[in-house]
């Protein structure tokens, strides 16, 4: 159970900690993608069971590895079955805690079809129910995702709208929501999608009521910078970067351009893991990326 004691000290390592968060959190459709950038193919498993119990074994490879601890990482994004499983003998969230790493948990049900430039989240069906669970395992805070594809004014308003809507139900049970409405970094209207969503964002955070503070997760914008006030907004805990597409060294350049804002990357991490990696090769790749990832945060 998330305690207020327990609370305190993650709020305390999210809002201050020199490091970044780890997205962990791959899920339905994209576990055999994740899968075959890890090494196994498609025909390695004969069904869902067989397919998740692959990536959990990957997942508790990470978490259990000597170089995934509070000293760099300070958080890590959880997937709902994940969060539900064990590694090193413990429940997934005791044991980042303990090593120093915050947990939290993606709630979102993936993305509706195309409308108006932007991609909305899907219904999210029980969601207090996981809310409460979520919190009795020791959860700090939630993630969810949107997408934005091109620059329409009242299709980024509906998608901040919405975020911050569901954000109020996850204050509400007592966690903090991580909202994440990601500008597509292939978008020909990239720049102008950035500028829309600064200002629908900011609107967003003036109206929250006093003492309710969320976390932002966004695209690096196209120019460095431009979110310095969303850093700065006394209803901002923290604001992390998605890479997005961009490679590890791509995500760390741009990243290091924009002060305040710390990595929360999952492929830029995860990319150069392979299942045939022996423990030690496996550790030296992701201490490897971790570094490179924690540097850039506190450049």
């Amino acid at each position: 159970m998330t305690d207020t004691a327990n609370f305190d000290q993650m709020l305390a390592k999210i809002e201050t900690g020199a490091g970044f968060i780890a997205a962990l959190d791959q899920s339905g459709g994209s576990t055999p993608k994740a899968l075959k950038g890890y090494g196994i193919d498609d025909g390695a498993w004969g069904s869902d069971e067989e397919m998740f119990a692959l990536i959990h074994g990957m997942r508790s490879r990470i978490v259990t590895s000597p170089c995934f601890n509070g000293e760099k990482v300070i958080g890590a994004i959880l997937f709902e079955r994940t969060m539900d499983g064990e590694a090193g003998g413990k429940s997934v969230p005791a044991l980042l805690w303990e090593r120093g790493v915050v947990p939290f948990l993606k709630v979102d049900k993936g993305l509706e079809d195309e409308a108006d430039g932007v991609q909305m989240m899907k219904p999210i069906g029980g969601l207090g129910e996981l809310l409460t669970r979520a919190k009795a395992k020791g959860v700090f805070g939630t993630k969810m995702r949107s997408v934005i594809n091109s620059a329409s004014e009242t299709g980024i308003a509906a998608i901040v709208k919405q975020q911050f809507e569901v954000a109020g139900e996850i204050l509400d049970h007592g966690l903090i929501p991580i909202i994440e409405p990601e500008v597509n970094i292939k978008s020909e209207t990239r720049a102008q999608c950035d500028e829309i969503l600064l200002a629908e964002t900011r609107k967003a955070l003036d109206a929250l009521p006093e003492g309710r503070r969320v976390m932002l997760k966004l695209s690096l914008p196209a120019k460095a910078g431009l979110f310095a006030d969303l850093v700065s907004h006394p209803a901002v805990i923290r604001v992390v970067a998605l890479s997005g597409g961009f490679s590890r060294t791509e995500a760390c350049t741009e990243l290091a351009k924009n002060n305040g804002i710390i990595a929360s990357f999952s492929r830029a991490l995860l990319n150069d893991l392979k299942h045939q990696m022996s423990d030690d090769e496996f550790d030296a790749s992701l201490g490897g990326a971790i570094d490179e990832i924690h540097q850039a945060s506190i450049a």
